[in-house]
């Protein structure tokens, strides 16, 4: 008896998947619940499972092929004795053709567009059947319907063909080149932030925090803290606080633009980029402003734990308020952070350096850190973003403030 494999659900706004890698050859043996291969996404990259003990039998969905919510990907046979599995190979011809026509369903649901599709297609003009869906099944979304608006309904079916040309190698070098296709999580990376960069008005602020007294606290009570909560004392659970105070501040940074609407965000959902072998990943930390500094502690080393395992939920990297970005932990000095869309900004960390600075007319060695904001000049104003960057040095340099909540 065959159980078959198919790809599960992927989450809400995530209709399609690359086969990454089989773990397993046809004839394999496998125990139930073992992961059998590995499909990546837009958002993550997650195992499938083995529906059942036996042995591995056709692959359907080879390496690389894209598949959809549903779809075959092979099957198990039970049992032992089938350990013979290869020889069903003459029906895969029959069974790849039957799957090839499933994503042919994906115009069928783009023809229903709900409510707010209709809405901004009445007001602008832009009919949705012009415009690429990225929904469930193909769906045009309203997210869509903006894009087209605003860069024209050609422009928005564009990011799933590519643009740049490359020009030949020299013969002499082509031979030393390697061709390697992007996983899916790269391509939606580099979609996501050239969007940025088309679409927002995107300026950078900078300024320095001194990092002594956050050192200093963190040295005398690291241990301490690590003992009672059972995990490090970093440097992330103050710059969170630190953020959530400066955004109840300057609520702007903290909003975003729907069509021609400002939607400010009562809640601090932060989300903390974490770079891993596959690409950047930023899973969020919910209701951050309701954590302790051990809570987001805890939850950070987790993600961090899990997103190098590729173990991350796509519900875990959806609906952030705002970014941090540490590139200091590689040794950045300097740099300006692109936009993490929809959110109006993004907190850039840099590594600590001591440097000569002037005190009270003295010239002393401080430890020192470069900030830089990145922002949403459409939403937030100049004096609005040096505020919010000179709020989350103060808190620092004092943190008192974090708990005085000044």
């Amino acid at each position: 008896m065959a159980t078959e494999i198919r790809v599960p659900t992927l989450g809400e706004s995530v209709s399609e998947a690359t086969i990454g890698r089989w773990f397993k050859k046809p004839g394999d043996p496998v125990k139930a619940d073992e992961p059998v291969l590995e499909l990546e996404t837009d958002k993550v990259t997650l195992e499938v499972n083995a529906p059942a003990a036996g042995t591995l039998g056709d692959i359907v969905a080879k390496d690389g092929e894209t598949v959809t919510p549903g779809a075959l990907l092979g099957s198990v046979i039970e049992g032992g004795a089938a350990a013979a599995a290869p020889a069903p190979k003459a029906e895969a011809p029959k069974a790849a053709p039957a799957a090839a026509p499933a994503p042919a369903a994906a115009p069928a649901a783009a023809k229903e567009p709900g409510p707010a599709v209709g809405r901004l297609a009445a007001e602008s003009g832009v009919s949705p059947a012009a415009v690429a869906g990225t929904g469930k099944d193909g769906r045009v979304t309203k997210g869509d319907m903006l894009a087209a608006i605003a860069g024209g309904a050609a422009a928005a079916a564009a990011p799933s063909a590519p643009v740049q040309v490359r020009a030949p190698s020299a013969p002499a070098d082509a031979g030393r080149e390697e061709r390697v296709k992007m996983t899916k999580l790269r391509q939606t990376i580099a979609r996501r932030l050239k969007d940025a960069q088309n679409t927002a008005a995107m300026l950078t602020t900078f300024n320095d925090v001194d990092m002594s007294a956050v050192m200093n606290l963190r040295s005398q009570y690291k241990d301490v803290f690590e003992k009672k909560h059972g995990t490090k004392l970093g440097f992330m659970g103050f710059f969170t606080k630190a953020v959530i105070q400066a955004l109840k501040d300057i609520p702007a940074v903290n909003a975003e633009i729907d069509g021609t609407d400002l939607v400010y965000k009562n809640y601090y959902h932060i989300g903390i980029a974490v770079g891993t072998e596959k690409g950047l990943v930023v899973p969020v930390v919910r209701d951050a402003d309701l954590l302790s500094v051990a809570g987001i502690e805890k939850t950070i080393s987790d993600f961090g734990k899990r997103a190098r395992d590729g173990k991350l939920s796509i519900d875990e990297m959806q609906g952030g308020t705002f970014t941090i970005t540490n590139g200091g932990i590689y040794g950045s000095l300097l740099s300006t952070p692109i936009l993490n869309a929809p959110q109006s900004g993004i907190l850039g960390m840099h590594r600590i350096e001591e440097r000569p600075v002037v005190k009270n007319g003295q010239i002393v060695i401080r430890p020192m850190m470069y900030l830089a904001l990145s922002y949403d000049h459409r939403i937030v104003d100049g004096k609005e973003a040096v505020t919010f960057l000179v709020r989350v040095k103060e808190a620092l340099e004092d943190p008192a403030r974090l708990v005085l909540d000044l």
